[in-house]
């Protein structure tokens, strides 16, 4: 299963040298939809290449597999660096146009290395940190400039930001969301529709034809479109759980933890900025 992440979108966790996974067979309820479900190694990215075909999977061999500890440790170095930029950009560069063209330019950076990081074969930690701090530029400055209009917003949209994540995790846990094949690509068309839609929008917006921001207008429009954007984040968190998942039960490489870590920033990131313009909508007159 590939997420839809961008990070994750291009390929899997690394295929190299083969995996050896936990030393525990897939679950039961896992088999409807699932394409490892009758042959745990058949076309999965992160099986054991030479094991024979039926076997279950075996406790590694060697050290130096990906945990749930290495994926919450790259997780809070990353986030924790995205935190510091904000905190810097918040109380160093006052809101103004300097401010803002700034912020522009941190955006810019931060996508060319997360694009140059996406199309690598192996994670880079100096790009995932790179991408990391520029983004935390960018969101310090646009949520001090959220601040200044709607005061209390960022604190707002970090506390929602949270509970999706939470709530999201819940339920994938649960097993209340099963991340199956026909889950995935539902999920993605409504989400290529999203942004083909927006990129619409946007044209029409810089030519004049749509006033106010058209759909991303800060009136009810646009409050509905925010939340099918918040619940597009929330899926795309699905796909990384089960990504990040497969990766840990099948044996993929430690420092492929940078990678998860990378993918869940990215959606992070795209659920509080989606939830900021949604709390400033609602605390507007």
């Amino acid at each position: 299963m590939r997420s839809s992440n961008p990070v994750f979108s291009r390929r899997g966790f690394s295929r190299d040298n083969g995996y050896a996974g936990f030393n525990t067979a897939p679950q039961a309820g896992y088999a409807q939809g699932n394409p490892y479900a009758q042959n745990p190694y058949a076309n999965n990215p992160y099986a054991q290449q030479d094991v024979q075909q039926g076997a279950p999977p075996q406790a590694p061999a060697t050290t130096g597999r990906m945990t749930m500890d290495d994926v919450v440790l790259r997780s809070a170095m990353t986030l924790g660096t995205v935190a510091v930029g904000a905190a810097l950009a918040w109380a160093l560069l006052p809101v103004s146009t300097t401010s803002y063209g700034l912020a522009v330019g941190s955006a810019i950076v931060a996508m060319v290395l997360a694009l140059i990081q996406s199309f690598k074969r192996t994670p880079v930690p100096a790009l995932i940190l790179g991408y990391a701090a520029f983004e935390g530029v960018f969101l310090g400055v646009i949520s001090e400039m959220y601040n200044s209009r709607w005061s209390g917003a960022p604190f707002q949209a970090v506390l929602g930001t949270m509970a999706v994540t939470g709530a999201t995790l819940l339920v994938y846990k649960a097993g209340w969301i099963r991340v199956t094949a026909r889950y995935a690509r539902i999920g993605m068309s409504i989400a290529i529709a999203f942004v083909v839609v927006m990129a619409v929008n946007l044209l029409l917006v810089a030519f004049g034809v749509a006033d106010d921001g058209g759909l991303r207008s800060f009136g009810p429009l646009g409050a509905i479109v925010g939340i099918i954007a918040i619940l597009l984040g929330a899926f795309f968190l699905t796909l990384d759980f089960k990504q990040i998942e497969d990766g840990i039960a099948y044996g993929a490489p430690k420092n492929e933890a940078w990678l998860a870590a990378f993918g869940l920033t990215l959606t992070l990131v795209w659920i509080y900025v989606e939830m900021l313009r949604l709390v400033a909508i609602f605390s507007r007159d």
